[in-house]
């Protein structure tokens, strides 16, 4: 038989403890299919039909990682360069390029990567479009400079973060939506730059996470059951009767 005398003030002490824990995993569990969900429906968007600047416009936080189609030429005299890494990890720039279009409004578009030595156009001739052109791109919010990004360095048009007001400033460029868009791979008009870079990259730890927390939950189960064990609170009876009726 089974004796089991819980201690009052290490109970009340461990059970809130244990409560919060699988609380934790619980939340981790919901995340995750947060998570889940959202990827879904990014993977959704990139794969729907482009629709147009105005529609994306509309939808507002909701045309993120949408197909956007827009019609216009390029305003080449005025690339900007993001450094950033490439697909392997090296070093590159992003060329940000201004697109105007038919009613006269401006979108930045980023075209994709060049090795940093390609940075300068006359580098790579031919790389720059001419005259009017449909261009088909993934609508993306971009994050705000952190506290911790280099300041761009202006005269060289080079940007450490996509940052769309100031570069919008330091181009004296008036944009008509307040995003950038990825041209997608399959507009790519020759080796550089290489659209088609939109990745989605986002953490999915979840599952990890909660089962951590349940992981700490039972250890603290089983701490709990050893030290009543240890303070002689938990014991089986079943040997003892059994002695007691052999005397």
């Amino acid at each position: 038989m089974l004796r089991f005398r819980p201690l009052p003030g290490f109970t009340l002490l461990c059970v809130p403890i244990f409560l919060l824990l699988v609380g934790l995993g619980v939340w981790q569990l919901e995340r995750l299919q947060w998570k889940l969900r959202l990827i879904a429906e990014m993977k959704r968007n990139m794969a729907a039909a482009p629709i147009s600047l105005d529609a994306a416009i509309a939808l507002g936080d909701c045309a993120q990682y949408r197909s956007v189609a827009v019609t216009g030429y390029f305003e080449n005299a005025k690339e900007s360069y993001l450094f950033t890494t490439g697909p392997n990890g090296a070093p590159v720039y992003h060329v940000l390029t201004p697109f105007v279009l038919s009613d006269g409004g401006k979108v930045l578009i980023d075209r994709g990567f060049v090795p940093l030595a390609l940075r300068n156009p006359a580098a790579r001739p031919g790389s720059e479009p001419q005259g009017q052109v449909r261009v088909v791109g993934i609508w993306r919010v971009p994050d705000r400079p952190g506290p911790f990004t280099p300041a761009p360095d202006v005269k060289k048009h080079i940007w450490f973060a996509r940052d769309l007001a100031g570069i919008a400033r330091a181009e004296k460029l008036k944009l008509a939506a307040p995003a950038i868009l990825e041209a997608a791979a399959s507009w790519n008009t020759g080796s550089w730059p290489r659209g088609g870079q939109t990745r989605i990259d986002l953490p999915n730890d979840h599952l990890q996470y909660a089962l951590t927390w349940f992981l700490l939950a039972g250890a603290l189960v089983v701490v709990y059951f050893v030290y009543h064990r240890a303070q002689r609170r938990l014991d089986f009876c079943a040997g003892r009767k059994s002695i007691r009726a052999g005397n």
